[in-house]
């Protein structure tokens, strides 16, 4: 008896620690070195995951915001990289084992001639479970009702036609797959000058000059939360396959709120100056404002249900104040600025009497 209770007890506990054991996956990253691929590199590491990362080699891997040297070796030491350009197909079939991975996360097409080839590589392998697609909530069709919705009618003519395309295509592959469409994503490491524009003025003490009446609503989201929605989707396939997510944070921010935040984390007053667009002509290749001059937010309510998910980073403050301490201040410290004022200054010479708020 005294044997056999032995026994039982030793193989609850073998069972119990089975069970709470998280499961680790194979996983392919393509991309992985460049913002929202990091983090998500790192997500999934953190998770047990483990991870290959397959790309061209021309951005060097680095440490993402409160990443310690020690664990970003130890996360290089853990994952695979594979050096292959995407583009080209027979590097895909030469360097790619699809017999291996279960998931792929799919961080930088663009068109469907980069989604398609590696897709194609996937089409009937047994073991394989989601291909996730990076897209984009500029996908959706200019609307008088917001937020958009995932169901809500695509803009054909959108500069982001060739994911709305690459998703097509996924779906005539019969591939499991499932497609995230972010706003605009912020955090450390941002290369889009979202956040920095408004900082780089605040500190400068110049004004900040926003297009329009400044009310337009936007949508903001941390790339530390994008990273855990994404990675939420591996053992949900039930509920993920063939759909979009909408990620940002739960509200939207007007762009006179959002320079009023980057104000407030830098700690200075800010000048805003309210202009027209149309009255002005800009240096080719120069862009004035670094977000869409209209409404432009999404509902993140299927995301929230499907993924048992939600925003940690829930306010625009929050959001510009980590962008600010663990990105701003050190890229300022470095000298790296850029401190273009070119469209500005064209903008406060010929629109001084514009509303300042």
């Amino acid at each position: 008896k005294d044997i056999m209770f032995r026994f039982v007890a030793v193989l609850a506990l073998v069972l119990l620690v089975t069970s709470s054991t998280v499961h680790g996956y194979n996983v392919l990253v393509i991309g992985g070195t460049r913002f929202s691929g990091a983090y998500l590199w790192k997500e999934l590491y953190d998770r047990g995951h483990s991870v290959t990362v397959y790309n061209r080699g021309k951005t060097a891997p680095k440490p993402v915001a409160r990443e310690s040297e020690e664990a970003f070796r130890a996360r290089l030491a853990a994952s695979t990289t594979i050096k292959g350009d995407r583009q080209d197909p027979e590097q895909l079939k030469t360097l790619i084992d699809p017999s291996k991975f279960q998931y792929v996360f799919d961080m930088n097409a663009r068109e469907v001639s980069d989604t398609k080839p590696l897709a194609e590589l996937f089409v009937g392998q047994s073991s394989f479970q989601q291909y996730v697609f990076m897209s984009s909530a500029g996908v959706y069709l200019k609307s008088d009702e917001m937020p958009h919705l995932e169901r809500d009618p695509v803009d054909p003519k959108s500069r982001h036609k060739g994911k709305l395309d690459s998703e097509q295509a996924l779906t005539a592959l019969g591939l499991p797959w499932c497609s995230f469409r972010p706003t605009y994503i912020c955090g450390p490491q941002n290369y889009n000058p979202v956040e920095r524009y408004f900082f780089e003025r605040v500190d400068a003490g110049r004004p900040v000059c926003i297009p329009g009446h400044g009310q337009h609503l936007t949508g903001l989201g941390h790339v530390e939360d994008l990273a855990v929605a994404m990675a939420n989707v591996i053992g949900r396939e039930d509920r993920t396959t063939g759909k979009v997510y909408n990620v940002q944070n739960t509200q939207a921010v007007t762009f006179d709120g959002v320079a009023k935040a980057a104000a407030k984390v830098c700690g200075k007053e800010v000048e805003i100056i309210h202009y027209n667009p149309k009255e002005f002509t800009f240096p080719e290749g120069k862009k004035a404002f670094p977000m869409r001059p209209q409404h432009f937010f999404t509902g993140i309510h299927q995301a929230m249900m499907d993924l048992d998910w939600e925003p940690k980073y829930d306010s625009t403050e929050a959001i510009m104040k980590d962008a600010y301490e663990n990105d701003f201040v050190h890229v300022k410290a470095a000298g790296k600025l850029k401190n273009d004022f070119e469209c500005d200054d064209i903008i406060i010479a010929k629109a001084k009497g514009a509303v300042v708020a």
